[in-house]
């Protein structure tokens, strides 16, 4: 089962494969324009402390895409608000 996800200009492919009944391990792979720089466009990553039940596990692998995107080119900036955390 696969979801693409779209997230600040990149795509994220959550892929799930069903490992026990009603339980799935999940990869996440990312594309778009800036990922080549780092040499990981396409790459697919597996999601560890698995496996999780479809829902946690479209949800988990989605956050880890928007994740490694913000690593990748930093995080967006706040309108309106404070900077600090």
């Amino acid at each position: 089962m696969n979801r693409v996800m779209t997230y600040r200009g990149f795509e994220i492919h959550v892929a799930l494969t069903q490992v026990d009944e009603d339980m799935y391990s999940v990869t996440v792979q990312i594309t778009g324009h800036n990922v080549g720089r780092a040499s990981l466009d396409g790459a697919i990553i597996p999601v560890r402390h698995g496996p999780f039940t479809k829902r946690w596990a479209y949800l988990i692998g989605e956050i880890a895409g928007q994740a490694a995107i913000d690593v990748l080119i930093g995080p967006e900036p706040r309108i309106g608000g404070s900077s600090s955390i």
